[in-house]
Formats: structure tokens, sequence, C-alpha cells
């Protein structure tokens, strides 16, 4: 098997949760900080479903769609909204590229991840 998949997943893994996980010491927002620790809690989750991933990519080709998913419904719609004008703070639109990018990095792992082992 090639060796893109699983290193694929497991850095993805490892580059969020260093990003993620020092969200929980900043100041929280004055409104929805609720909306804010469940979208960094649930972020982080998935960091375990990617290195999960990782650990046998044909195993787990199946949760690949979702991992793909994930990365997704954030950077897509941050990314239109910065675009649009909304004010999206131009560091937002950064992380949303870069997810953007690990989406397009998920799809090529599970485009090149055999159906079955041998």
């Amino acid at each position: 098997m090639q060796k893109f998949p699983p290193r694929m997943f497991r850095w993805a893994a490892i580059y969020g949760v260093i990003v993620l996980l020092p969200l929980y010491f900043t100041p929280l927002p004055p409104a929805g900080a609720e909306v804010f620790l469940g979208f960094v809690g649930l972020a982080l989750v998935f960091q375990g479903v990617f290195w999960t991933i990782g650990s046998d990519p044909v195993k787990y080709r199946a949760l690949m769609p979702y991992a793909i998913a994930e990365k997704l419904v954030f950077g897509l719609p941050a990314l239109a909204l910065y675009a649009r004008g909304y004010p999206v703070q131009p560091p937002v639109a950064v992380f949303a590229g870069i997810d953007v990018l690990l989406g397009i990095g998920f799809f090529l792992a599970w485009r090149m991840t055999p159906l079955t082992k041998g």
C-alpha cells in the first residue's frame, strides 16, 4: 500500500490537535461560547478519527468520506463568506483554506486507498 494515505491522515490529526487545543485557553466570545466550545470539542474528536483512519486506511476506508466532509463543512462556507465580504477574520479564512486543502488531501488519499488488502 502507498504511504500517502496513512501519512495524510496522521499528519492532519497532529496538526489539528496542535491548532485546536489552544483554543480552549483563549478568551470566549461574549455570545455563543457554548457553540464555540462545541465546535472545538467536536473538531478535536475528529482528530482521533483521522488518527484511527491513518492506522489502517484500507480497514477504515469507509470513514474517509466523512473525514472529507468534516474538512469541507467549515472550510468552504468560511471562505465563501470571506469572499462575499462578511466579517470573517483573515486568520479564520487562512485556517479555512488549510481545511479545504486537507479535504482535498483526504479525497486523494481515499482515491488511492484500495478497497481490500492484497
